[in-house]
């Protein structure tokens, strides 16, 4: 994992609005990407300090050239940066700078990450377990399953999901955090003036009921082809690993587990049959050891050993209750198996799949075991 020298100012930093001025005009120089961009204030001092540099000093920058060097001494560039400041201001969209203490510590340790995006709602990222949801967008019915059973399996951790905001697994990630009350953030490849796709505009006001969005594209940018590359690396660097439900054998999500791979970050990815299409490329990370194996969120627990912090309510159990024969028998199963799937707690204990489902209820509203996702279930 790269370490970039974003340690080397105080986590106290706060910027002004007279440097975030500057900050957006740098941000807005043609050349300047947010490797140069760090270099030159780690140089500077400060984004209006580059500005005020002798040409001399910044040539001795390791990649600024001459081309690049009269790119930031243009006087349009200083205009444009005011008049997105005033968007920033009017909409309440607040920057975030790699400097200042509340920028995403995870993407604080990437070396091209970058260096100012803004953010709209009331969010934070501080010390919270924060897990990416990747996908194609064309899921199919197994990859929803899949993703609503891994975020409930998921919720009593309260993790912070991020994701796209586009069609397929993105949106499916997000409405199942919402639906268990979770933070969840939607990282833009455009402007945040905007949505893409439009008819996901319906999911924004309970977006930010709940989290909101992100992007370090200015307002009016387009979602280009190139801006969902950027954005990617965004969604990879920022959390602690990277989830692919379904992909085909190429596609964007794909590019997102590389780069979380290239961050050091875990990667976990769900398999599916060799003959489905999204499934190809969850089955290729596997088998390339770029992602590891999960069926369910008690794996992505046990992998990330995560330890519980929100517990939902547990029925207490009753002592000493009186089960029925069959109840009795499903009951020392799990006791001596700890947690098994219904398929088998039916054949080991020679008792029909539905009526073996029926008594599993009760012994759950007994108190006595809990389901798990994928049909499994556990002894309390």
């Amino acid at each position: 994992m790269n370490i970039y020298f974003v340690t080397y100012i105080s986590n106290c930093y706060e910027m002004k609005e007279n440097e975030l001025l500057y900050a957006l005009a740098l941000q807005r120089v043609k050349g300047v990407g947010d490797i140069i961009a760090k270099k030159l204030i780690e140089t500077c001092g400060s984004p209006k300090s580059v500005f005020e540099e002798r040409s001399k000093t910044l040539q001795k920058i390791n990649g600024i050239g001459t081309v690049l060097l009269k790119n930031i001494f243009d006087s349009e560039t200083l205009k444009e940066a005011e008049k997105e400041l005033l968007f920033l201001q009017k909409n309440a969209i607040k920057p975030c700078y790699f400097l200042e203490e509340s920028y995403p510590s995870y993407l604080k340790n990437c070396i091209d990450g970058p260096f100012l995006f803004f953010k709209d709602g009331d969010f934070d990222f501080d010390n919270k377990k924060i897990l990416s949801v990747v996908g194609t967008r064309n899921m199919t019915n197994y990859g929803k399953d899949f993703c609503r059973d891994l975020i409930d399996g998921l919720s009593g951790y309260d993790p912070m999901i991020i994701s796209g905001f586009a069609y397929g697994v993105d949106i499916c990630a997000h409405r199942a955090a919402l639906e268990h009350k979770l933070q969840t953030v939607g990282v833009f490849a455009h402007g945040l003036d905007q949505v893409y796709p439009k008819v996901h505009k319906k999911y924004m006001a309970e977006m930010y009921e709940r989290g909101g969005f992100i992007s370090e594209f200015w307002s009016e940018e387009q979602p280009l082809k190139e801006n969902f590359l950027k954005r990617n690396r965004i969604v990879a660097g920022i959390s602690e690993a990277t989830i692919v439900i379904e992909s085909a054998s190429r596609g964007g999500s794909l590019a997102t587990a590389t780069i979380a791979n290239s961050y050091g970050r875990d990667v976990f990815a769900a398999p599916g049959r060799s003959t489905d299409v999204y499934s190809a490329g969850c089955n290729n990370l596997i088998r390339s050891n770029k992602a590891a194996l999960i069926t369910s969120a008690a794996d992505l627990i046990d992998l990330l050993g995560w330890k519980k912090e929100k517990s939902k309510k547990v029925i207490q159990p009753t002592l000493f209750l009186d089960l029925q024969e069959d109840e009795q028998k499903v009951f020392d199963y799990l006791s001596q198996r700890k947690k098994e799937l219904l398929d088998i707690i039916a054949l080991e204990c020679d008792i029909l799949i539905h009526k073996t489902a029926s008594i599993l209820f009760q012994l759950e509203m007994k108190g006595l075991i809990r389901p798990l996702p994928g049909k499994l279930f556990e002894v309390i």
